[in-house]
């Protein structure tokens, strides 16, 4: 509205409907009014529900959390800028100088790159430890161990976390188990039915599915550790983009017919490729070659996630050929489009790592990660053929 002398006046709150939207209304404000003092004081100190300022929460990303909630059986989770903001949330928001972590030997590279680089930077003690082997593990236990970090399924080479055998480890010993679910996602695994204390997702992969969102999520058993996680995100500036969460909560809605398509492909890709010349491996947990055969059944059932790792002879020369003769899929960093990507750790996810490093982890120059999409199956082999062929002949 305008005053008597024409000057703009804050506008009025939108018309009250008898009806409501279908789509949930997208609210890019950063700041909410409230009517008195005593009406703010009342929103921060939980006597009503309400907005403040949108970097302490705003509408979308509270829609989004709550989708991931139900999907996950926990409520209170966070929403965050991206998937290692929700890591960051966390192992930083949760653990202090003279503490120690446990992480898994085989991780996403920035999760590497944080226990190894920046943790102990911060006076966090950090260890790398097998996390299949319950005993390895345990072996790495000290007084000061706060905290074991693993994925369900690492990233690349899809092993499997033993997650009963830490979970149990965990609980004798007062330890939070967190595990980030991501590749497995809640529809493949769901990881506080066997014990785990935090769960961590990068909604930017599987979840919002169409590589146009940065979002992480993070929610604990304990709702007073949510409340740590929610504080440490809001006072970092790991805001999420309420556009972002939007297109998410857009992406989600599709969510379960992506991942049961993708992950059926999947299945097909991963036998395909064990029968071609030229292919060294095939990682696929359903698999009966896959190492973790025995675990991924136990823990996956029959979800196997939309994720197969291979190896191609003839080293970066093959890879590089690989990828240009693949012709439609996208050579990217990144998994969980609604097309197949190809990934080559050796020159992203992982290109911190030494050499050495990366041969001890089985990542040599003509391993590729797959993340498959929603193409026809028959379209996708064909391409693979073709380029796999033209890469080793």
């Amino acid at each position: 509205m305008r005053n008597s002398k024409g000057s703009l006046m804050r506008p009025d709150p939108l018309p009250l409907s008898a009806s409501h939207p279908v789509v949930t209304p997208l609210s890019p404000s950063v700041v909410y009014a409230s009517e008195t003092p005593d009406a703010l004081d009342d929103q921060y100190e939980g006597r009503v529900h309400g907005y403040t300022y949108s970097r302490e929460g705003h509408p979308n990303a509270d829609v989004v959390a709550k989708r991931l909630d139900a999907m996950e059986g926990m409520p209170g989770g966070v929403v965050t800028s991206s998937g290692m903001a929700a890591v960051s949330a966390v192992v930083l928001g949760l653990l202090k100088a003279g503490d120690h972590i446990i992480g898994a030997n085989q991780l996403y590279g920035r999760s590497l790159r944080l226990m190894k680089d920046d943790l102990p930077r911060l006076g966090i003690a950090t260890t790398l430890a097998d996390p299949g082997d319950v005993e390895a593990v345990r072996g790495e236990i000290r007084p000061e161990t706060k905290m074991i970090l693993v994925e369900a399924v690492s990233n690349p080479t899809l092993a499997l976390a033993d997650i009963d055998g830490l979970a149990k480890l965990c609980q004798d010993r007062d330890i939070l188990l967190v595990v980030d679910n991501t590749f497995t996602t809640p529809r493949g695994f769901k990881p506080f039915e066997h014990g785990a204390d935090i769960v961590i997702h990068s909604i930017t992969k599987l979840l919002a599915g169409h590589s146009d969102v940065m979002l992480g999520y993070a929610v604990a058993r304990d709702p007073a550790i949510n409340e740590q996680m929610r504080i440490f995100a809001i006072t970092t500036g790991m805001t999420p983009s309420p556009f972002d969460c939007w297109l998410a909560e857009r992406g989600m809605l599709s969510f379960e017919l992506r991942f049961d398509r993708a992950q059926a492909t999947a299945v097909l890709l991963a036998d395909h490729l064990a029968t071609m010349p030229g292919v060294k491996r095939v990682l696929y947990p359903m698999r009966d070659d896959h190492p973790d055969h025995a675990l991924a059944s136990l823990l996956l059932g029959t979800s196997g996630c939309n994720m197969v790792s291979f190896e191609l002879e003839g080293g970066r020369g093959a890879a590089n050929i690989f990828t240009r003769e693949a012709e439609g899929l996208n050579f990217a960093p990144t998994l969980g489009d609604v097309g197949t990507t190809l990934s080559h750790p050796a020159s992203s996810s992982h290109r911190a790592l030494t050499a050495d490093e990366r041969t001890s982890l089985g990542l040599s120059e003509g391993f590729f990660r797959v993340s498959v999409g929603l193409e026809d199956p028959e379209v996708l082999l064909a391409v693979f053929t073709q380029a796999v062929a033209a890469a080793t002949s």
